[in-house]
């Protein structure tokens, strides 16, 4: 069964996500950002989300997760909950 591990940073706007992102793609440490600036209780755990299964996010959230590139920073990726940034960081299909 598929199943994967992402650790993510859940922002209110989409202008913040990008901020972020960019802080990141600029060599700024994912998992202080995380405890930084994550609306998402998984923040204070550098936004680590552990081991889920499809179905146990939310769509959007699901999609990219099943289907982006293991190691790379995805998002914006727009929610219910706000805008997130994603990072995988492990996948078996």
């Amino acid at each position: 069964m598929a199943r994967a591990r992402a650790r993510h940073i859940l922002v209110p706007t989409e202008e913040e996500c990008i901020a972020l992102k960019n802080k990141i793609e600029a060599g700024e440490d994912f998992a202080e950002i995380a405890r930084q600036h994550s609306k998402c209780p998984s923040g204070r755990k550098g936004g680590a989300l552990g081991e889920f299964f499809p179905g146990q996010m939310v769509k959007e959230f699901d999609e990219v997760v099943f289907s982006g590139e293991v190691g790379k920073v995805l998002g914006p990726v727009k929610t219910q909950f706000g805008y997130h940034l994603i990072e995988i960081t492990g996948r078996v299909d």
